[in-house]
């Protein structure tokens, strides 16, 4: 939340899965194409939030399933769970707000009663949440029945039920969607309430979230039944709320382009990387197609040419360094020259790599000190930095053809150091 300085060009408020992540794409093509628009286009002044139903063991373990990006803020449990940056600290006023008339032990009490009602496995309760597995059939009897009861024993709380089968009981004041209205009015009293905010959502769950005035939103093409009924009886006539006719992260690349927040073309969206360019210089852009560039050298998707090795030492300062974790240093140069031995490697591999957290600064008018963190396939991380220093922004756009495929000497998941001129 402190990150930016100022309001944020746009936030982000996406459920996972089924949302920002599709289950049914084995090579989780949509969420790589979200992952480089977002990092090449957004990352350095806009808000990542992931707002799912996933206590945080479970999200903990999707993120070492699936190519996701690094959130700035995370809302777990249905909107029970508010926590920031990479360490993931708990926001503890929404705790303390949500401790209002929530007793958990009378809703256990209670739910007991309910033979219909299979409890979630311990992961999945949390403080404000109590879950239950019930029969699409049996849900809405249930749900007035236990409403009911709760009420008597003085409760206020709400029942959310989702995905045809989950029953969530948490505090009247939790939600996503409440979740979001109180992370909005924290950034509005610090003066940072972003430009534009776009929820993503595919379930029940999820409808509070395009109940938030001002908000843009978006229902994926793959949206659930009980989305898309609800949406029907409460905003079919909102401007603001579309349905895309792409799924999950694709739907939500769709959204960005519909409402004109942002751009909206992805960099692996682009066949030709050489033909890329900004018209104005950005080194998060130019990251992102380094190593979109990289994945595809290894996969021989792209012509194994001299001449881009040869531009490439041509134009790298005497001084660039390849820095191994080892602490072991070499010459960029000589690095250079075992690129060779890359080309193709992973040539008819389902192999592929993305950038997480890019976040460049600006030393001075000609360069750049480039932070972030590079993944590949294999789920091995490590943050590597660079200066990228250019003599003018002409030829800041020969950068990317020339330096782009020492990133393939990368696979040793080391720290590099480069400094580069122009």
């Amino acid at each position: 939340m402190n990150r930016l300085s100022g309001a944020a060009r746009l936030m982000i408020v996406s459920d996972l899965d089924h949302t920002m992540v599709d289950h049914h794409d084995s090579k989780n093509l949509s969420l790589l194409r979200f992952n480089a628009l977002w990092e090449s286009n957004y990352r350095h002044n806009s808000l990542l939030v992931f707002s799912t139903g996933r206590s945080p063991t479970l999200y903990k373990q999707l993120r070492k399933e699936k190519p996701m990006l690094t959130p700035d803020i995370t809302i777990m449990s249905v909107g029970t769970e508010i926590t920031y940056g990479n360490s993931m600290v708990p926001d503890d006023g929404w705790v303390e707000f949500l401790n209002q008339k929530w007793d958990r032990n009378i809703v256990s009490e209670e739910t007991s009663k309910f033979p219909e009602l299979t409890l979630q496995s311990e992961t999945e309760q949390r403080p404000h949440k109590v879950s239950f597995y019930v029969q699409k059939d049996k849900a809405q009897d249930v749900m007035k029945a236990l409403s009911a009861n709760l009420e008597e024993r003085g409760l206020d709380v709400k029942i959310i039920y989702s995905g045809g089968m989950d029953l969530d009981i948490l505090p009247q004041s939790a939600g996503k969607g409440q979740a979001l209205a109180y992370l909005l009015k924290k950034l509005n009293a610090k003066g940072k309430l972003p430009n534009n905010t776009l929820a993503c959502g595919d379930s029940g769950n999820d409808a509070e979230l395009f109940s938030i005035p001002d908000v843009y939103g978006v229902m994926v093409g793959n949206a659930q039944e009980e989305l898309l009924q609800w949406h029907a009886a409460n905003a079919k006539d909102n401007p603001k709320i579309i349905h895309a006719t792409e799924r999950c992260a694709a739907g939500i690349v769709q959204a960005i382009g519909h409402f004109n927040l942002g751009p909206s073309t992805s960099p692996r969206d682009v066949t030709d990387l050489m033909d890329s360019k900004m018209e104005k210089f950005d080194p998060s852009f130019e990251v992102v197609k380094f190593y979109l560039f990289y994945e595809r050298w290894r996969r021989a998707e792209v012509e194994n040419s001299e001449l881009y090795l040869a531009n490439l030492k041509a134009v790298c300062s005497v001084s660039g360094v390849f820095v191994h974790p080892s602490g072991i240093e070499q010459s960029l140069c000589d690095c250079v020259n075992s690129f060779r031995t890359c080309y193709g490697d992973k040539r008819g591999k389902p192999y592929w790599v993305w950038v997480d957290q890019v976040l460049p600064a600006q030393i001075d008018s000609h360069s750049w000190l480039v932070k972030f963190k590079k993944w590949e396939q294999s789920g091995v991380a490590f943050p590597p930095y660079f200066i990228f220093k250019f003599i003018s922004a002409e030829k800041a756009n020969h950068f990317f053809h020339t330096c782009i495929k020492s990133f393939a000497l990368w696979k040793t998941h080391s720290w590099i150091r480069l400094l580069i001129n122009f």
